[in-house]
């Protein structure tokens, strides 16, 4: 497990904000990934909600030079070993469940599971995680609540996913047991739908310059 948690740690270092994608289209996959590293966010995390997820899952880790490519929205054993196939260099859950954990665990690429609970977080840390998305962070409470956990379970880092955007981003990133944010916002659907690449590029140069 500790050669997994620095894997993830050293990807979600790489920058303040990882952009959360939804991609509908698998041709805008490639130039969309390309305009996110050019403004330097080199981890992304494309979701499972689409059909076209894996396959743009596959073309970013094949073609996107200096991309590192996750599969976010993982909910059981199948999606897990879907996306490793794929190419997918770190998953992400919303949640966790028992069969989550054992494919997990059977494989070499590290997972950034979901929590929401104290009591989550605490299950999690048993099974030897140190690192977490808190998910949905403004909904579950947002950087207030997360504050709070900071010292009862000291030693957990998170990525708090959820409602977060350029303006409350900041809330989070100066929390001690924050990592990083995740946030969809430097991927607008409009910009995506008009290639405005160079669009993306400016919001992703925005988001990576953000510091507590």
């Amino acid at each position: 497990m500790g050669d997994k948690t620095a894997k993830l740690l050293s990807t979600l270092k790489l920058q303040p904000v990882v952009p959360v994608l939804i991609i509908d289209d698998v041709d805008t996959a490639v130039p969309l990934a390309r305009a996110l590293v050019a403004g330097g966010l080199k981890a992304i995390e494309i979701t499972l909600r689409t059909d076209a997820a894996l396959e743009a899952v596959r073309r970013v880790a094949a073609e996107v030079e200096g991309a590192v490519v996750g599969a976010g929205t993982i909910l059981n054993a199948k999606h897990f070993e879907a996306a490793v196939a794929a190419g997918s260099q770190f998953i992400v859950s919303p949640g966790t469940t028992q069969e989550l954990l054992d494919a997990a665990r059977a494989s070499e690429i590290p997972l950034l599971p979901g929590a929401a609970t104290a009591s989550e977080v605490m299950a999690l840390r048993e099974e030897g995680y140190q690192v977490l998305k808190f998910f949905p962070a403004e909904q579950a409470g947002g950087a207030a609540y997360l504050k709070s956990l900071s010292s009862p379970l000291a030693g957990t880092l998170f990525c708090p996913t959820g409602g977060i955007s350029l303006k409350n981003a900041k809330d989070y990133l100066s929390l001690p047991n924050v990592v990083c944010v995740g946030g969809s916002w430097v991927a607008p659907k409009e910009l995506v739908a008009a290639g405005d690449w160079a669009g993306i590029t400016k919001f992703a140069a925005e988001a990576f310059a953000l510091t507590a």
